[in-house]
């Protein structure tokens, strides 16, 4: 049996935890590596998952889906804007607070939401929130100056180019869930926090701006300089040579050149000093939780809303299917939870809202069945890795001409070994990870693959309008390996 993170403080077996999620924006499993204090305190305390996925690579529809437990095509959430997308798209009534309100949980959000948020109505407060604090688009993109919903009341902190660090965002949010967790701990009820930095994201400024609209992301002050000489990454994807394989959108990219690399290098250092203070905010919320004596009785999950490209496969963005893109850290805390374990079963964030649902005691409405499933058995059961198939599917984005709402730019299932997508425009690609880990490679057009691009394309028949169990029971996967 193994060793397990609960019983700091003999918490009643059976009882409602308390729940804090903490999701970063725009991080890479890659970059977990400079976050020692996450580390310490989390990984070492809980169980990584190492095959964790967004099904849509993309702010708003990542955290729809994490709000759901649906994928896109049933959340209605789209992109990242209206129509079809942003925050006006949610059904705010059929969410994750809401179903845990009426579990008793006390609920509270710190930080970004859903893109648009604020824009339409700044002191709107979502559903099931019991307090509420969200950053009010379009300051959520910006370090210094951002506005905050601060239960209806609207708080700004400093300007936007002056970096006081007192108004250091990540710092300002680290705070105050400090102060929710000591005030609420001494309650009855158990609470579900959620928390959600800006960092690593780079900040967004309105093109009227003098500053270029979207500049690197902001670290705080005292760690500006952490990350000066590191180099850039350049795995064998990196600003690929041949890419006849890839669509046509991955074939009208030019190699990048010295000055576009130099700049992808000042990214990458930047996106790693601003996750030093997200490592900072962890600590502080774990010794928040640990001060009021909650620390035993509370799960904590660290997760991202979608990795980035800084490069690969001659790509600065996301939305893709590649694993930079798609591939998240995710990280499990708590009463219960095994020590310092792995767990390589694929997993995605369509699975957030049934795990802490089932965590919680919690459910749905009873017409609303969610598309993931509860992680808690993974969890329990070292050895547990059930063959599994996950939906990838991707709109365009407002300032793109190819967006259809019936259509998706494409749609893809990513299984332990492969991933397979299908483009709106009739293009197809096939990968074998195990031969290929840096999908330099489509074997989309080798016939030793037939049989298994026939499968896959099967399996993603069966998911791309799935709903419920259907999206968890897919086909069985009959792929042998050329």
């Amino acid at each position: 049996m193994p060793a397990t993170a609960g019983g700091e403080s003999g918490v009643p077996e059976g009882g409602q935890p308390n729940i804090v999620v903490v999701m970063t924006d725009d991080q890479t499993l890659a970059s977990m590596s400079v976050m020692p204090k996450v580390e310490r305190l989390l990984a070492e305390r809980g169980v990584e998952f190492t095959n964790s996925f967004v099904s849509n690579p993309e702010c708003c529809p990542s955290r729809a889906t994490y709000l759901t437990g649906q994928y896109s095509h049933n959340n209605g959430v789209l992109r990242n804007n209206s129509p079809n997308g942003g925050y006006p798209a949610l059904d705010g009534l059929r969410t994750l607070p809401v179903w845990l309100q009426r579990a008793d949980y006390f609920t509270a959000h710190i930080g970004k939401y859903l893109n648009q948020y604020g824009v339409f109505d700044p002191t709107e407060i979502p559903p099931g929130w019991t307090e509420w604090y969200g950053s009010v688009d379009f300051s959520t993109y910006w370090m210094y100056g951002y506005t905050l919903n601060e239960n209806g009341t609207l708080v700004t902190y400093g300007e936007p180019e002056t970096e006081e660090p007192a108004n250091y965002q990540t710092d300002v949010y680290a705070a105050r869930a400090a102060e929710v967790i000591a005030r609420q701990a001494p309650e009855e009820d158990p609470f579900f926090l959620s928390v959600a930095p800006l960092a690593p994201h780079p900040e967004v400024w309105p093109a009227n701006s003098d500053i270029p609209p979207f500049p690197n992301p902001r670290p705080a002050p005292r760690h500006s300089d952490a990350f000066a000489t590191a180099p850039l990454p350049r795995p064998p994807s990196f600003n690929e040579r041949n890419v006849s394989d890839k669509p046509e959108a991955i074939r009208d990219l030019k190699r990048l050149n010295p000055l576009l690399i130099a700049l992808a290098r000042e990214r990458h250092r930047s996106q790693l000093a601003a996750l030093l203070a997200v490592d900072d905010m962890v600590e502080t919320i774990v010794e928040s939780l640990r001060s009021a004596g909650e620390l035993s009785n509370t799960m904590i999950v660290f997760t991202s809303d979608n990795g980035v490209l800084n490069g690969e496969h001659r790509v600065t963005g996301k939305q893709l299917l590649y694993e930079e893109s798609t591939r998240v850290p995710l990280i499990v805390r708590g009463p219960g939870v095994p020590i310092g374990e792995h767990r390589k079963a694929l997993v995605a964030n369509v699975d957030l809202a049934p795990t802490i649902l089932d965590w919680a005691g919690a459910s749905a409405e009873a017409d609303l069945e969610p598309d993931g499933r509860s992680l808690r058995r993974l969890i329990d059961e070292p050895r547990r890795n059930p063959e599994r198939a996950i939906l990838f599917e991707n709109w365009c984005q407002d300032y793109e001409p190819c967006f259809d709402p019936v259509t998706p730019r494409y749609q893809g299932a990513r299984t332990r070994r492969y991933v397979y997508a299908e483009y709106a425009n009739g293009e197809r690609e096939l990968f074998d990870l195990r031969r290929d880990p840096f999908q330099l490679k489509s074997v989309d057009g080798d016939q030793k693959y037939a049989d298994e691009r026939k499968e896959l394309a099967r399996i993603l028949l069966r998911l791309q309008d799935c709903a419920g169990a259907s999206c968890r029971s897919v086909p069985k996967l009959r792929l042998a390996p050329p």
